[in-house]
């Protein structure tokens, strides 16, 4: 087993771990994941709007 193997194993291991035992933390940072990748995403159509508005 290579080293990249072990470690994707490794870390998938550790997030459902984190899963089974806090469900409402993991939750709570998945949305707040979503949240900040959204609003970068509106960042980034604000920006290019402004670009090419007139």
């Amino acid at each position: 087993m290579n080293v990249k193997k072990a470690l994707i194993i490794s870390g998938a291991a550790l997030v459902v771990f984190f899963l089974v035992t806090q469900p409402v933390q993991s939750a709570a940072l998945v949305t707040s994941i979503l949240n900040t990748l959204k609003d970068a995403a509106e960042a980034v159509i604000t920006f290019v709007r402004s670009v090419f508005q007139t």
